[in-house]
């Protein structure tokens, strides 16, 4: 498992939101709450830990990006997230987080 962390932290990136534009479209981006770590969200989707994902949705903790949020990513197309594939899905985060 400490082998998959640690690939999953190699593919950590960071993607504007002009290059995610596609994947909103196809259903594949989840957002994560910036109080959640993206490997550990990554990790729990790779390994099948229906009871962590369910917990963080359950929470509003990972979620699909809403109508409003499109909106306003739409209006700043350079907008950065930190992202990290987890085929089929690409997980998303606020690169500003305060």
């Amino acid at each position: 498992m400490s082998d998959l962390r640690s690939e999953l932290t190699k593919s950590l990136d960071e993607a504007e939101w002009s290059w995610l534009i596609p994947h909103v479209d196809r259903d594949a981006v989840i957002v994560v709450d910036p109080q959640l770590n993206l490997v550990d969200v990554g990790l729990a989707i790779v390994t099948d830990n229906s009871t962590s994902v369910q917990h963080w949705i359950a929470e509003s903790l990972i979620y699909k990006p809403s109508d409003q949020q499109r909106v306003d990513w739409n209006a700043c197309q350079d907008k950065r997230f930190h992202a990290l594939i987890v085929q089929p899905y690409v997980l998303v985060q606020d690169s500003i987080v305060a």
